[in-house]
């Protein structure tokens, strides 16, 4: 029998992009064909987000997107899995008859199981495994640029704050071991990777359940000595885990990127104590005291407005410690009222304006801390991982250190012919243009 074509979309973190390629390999490897273009799919596999409000209404639109091709084109099938499909396993089928399948987050081995059953006309096919048993790791296919990967070094959150989903959704905190993921670090450099991003749910936990205590330095340690990746990038780091052997392994590991997302929420007492976050402000003071002891280190941040019972005078809080901080990253959410979590359950819930004020305001006030911070760089030589070539602007893009992929800016700059993706080459910044860079070759 002819294998059918099969499609992705793949939503969220890059924590759920790394189970999408695991899936994308266990298809190649049962011999389905893989297609870039939704018209072209027999078959579509929806990776899905549900970790707040605006990512559960994507999730839906992408799905409901694909099921137009089932009655104008040559669609069969469309199957659910990720977040949302964890979160909701009965209401997607029940509300949604255009779903054939539906896989929770610790049945993401069984996606060969199910484009089976629904290649076959199977409706309603389900498998729901333990999330908290899924083993973690397994090949996959990069989907990112070839010179930079995701690596995923542990799964879950036992840190329950209030207004989270996700340990309900993916279950309590396991990390892999060193070995394993010191393994796949060599693959991935074998393949081209010059950049490697380790995540999980709490990045800066790594190994407490394995070792009895933070490893998170260790881990780096074994993947330079490993191997040769020139980059290695740390996201997703919670401030009460900032440990000083950390700081030291920025300090003297030159391939450790003097950049850091150590997401804070807010720094308001009395709100972080209602969002359960560990460690509290003081936590929060304490980590950007010590990370900026790093020379060159780039802090990244997320806060959340509108939090139930945040007040004036927390949210003024809030700004006056951006001002101060001036994080050289900066994302805010909005509050958004999960079901199930504890702090949907507050009766001081905040107006959806005042909330959408206050994010604003923020991200204005942010712009014109970044604006005073990018203007610093003109005239200074940077080292830029190149990505590109836009033809339009007719140059080359790329990021330096101090820019993640995918959520953070660009480098733009000039030069001669030929330069290759994923090389590195040295800017001369000339101007800045938003949150991105614009230069030329030095």
């Amino acid at each position: 029998m002819k294998k059918c074509k099969i499609g992705f979309i793949s939503l969220g973190c890059p924590k759920n992009q790394v189970d999408t390629e695991v899936m994308l390999k266990e298809l190649m490897d049962a011999g389905y064909e893989l297609t870039g273009e939704d018209i072209e799919a027999d078959i579509i596999i929806v990776n899905t987000c549900a970790f707040i409000e605006s990512a559960k209404k994507e999730s839906i639109d992408n799905i409901l997107d694909v099921a137009w091709l089932k009655k104008n084109g040559k669609l069969k099938g469309i199957i659910v899995c990720g977040c949302m499909a964890e979160r909701y396993r009965e209401e997607i089928l029940a509300e949604m008859p255009e779903v054939d399948a539906v896989l929770g987050v610790g049945s993401l081995h069984s996606i060969v199981a199910a484009v089976e059953a629904v290649a076959k006309g199977k409706k309603g096919y389900t498998c729901f495994d333990d999330k908290d048993s899924m083993p973690l790791g397994g090949e996959r296919v990069v989907t990112t640029a070839e010179h930079t990967a995701y690596l995923k070094i542990a799964e879950g959150c036992d840190n329950r704050c209030t207004y989270c989903a996700i340990p309900s959704i993916r279950g309590k905190f396991r990390s892999r071991t060193i070995e394993d993921i010191v393994t796949e670090a060599k693959t991935l450099e074998e393949i081209g990777v010059k950049e490697l991003v380790l995540v999980a749910q709490d990045t800066t936990r790594y190994g407490e359940d394995l070792y009895g205590g933070y490893k998170l330095p260790e881990l780096v340690r074994a993947i330079c000595d490993a191997t040769a990746i020139p980059w290695i990038r740390l996201l997703y780091c919670y401030p009460d885990k900032i440990t000083d052997e950390l700081i030291e392994e920025f300090k003297q590991n030159d391939r450790l990127l003097n950049y850091i997302d150590i997401p804070i929420q807010h720094i308001s007492a009395k709100v972080l104590k209602r969002m359960n976050r560990h460690g509290g402000a003081a936590a929060v003071r304490d980590a950007i005291s010590k990370l900026r002891g790093v020379e060159g280190m780039v802090l990244r941040t997320t806060a959340i407005v509108g939090f139930p019972g945040e007040s004036e005078e927390d949210f003024t809080e809030l700004c006056e410690f951006i001002k101060d901080t001036k994080f050289d990253r900066f994302g805010v959410f909005t509050y958004s009222k999960e079901e199930g979590t504890p702090a949907a359950e507050f009766e001081d819930q905040i107006d959806e304006q005042v909330k959408q004020d206050r994010m604003d305001n923020i991200m204005e006030l942010q712009l014109t801390i970044n604006e005073e911070l990018n203007e610093k760089k003109v005239g200074s030589v940077i080292k830029v991982l190149c990505e590109g070539f836009d033809p339009v602007s007719e140059a080359y893009y790329g990021r330096s250190y101090a820019d993640a992929p995918d959520i953070d800016g660009k480098v733009y700059f000039t030069g001669p012919k030929g330069i290759k993706e994923g090389s590195f080459v040295m800017v001369k910044v000339t101007e800045v243009l938003d949150y991105d860079l614009v230069g030329e070759t030095k």
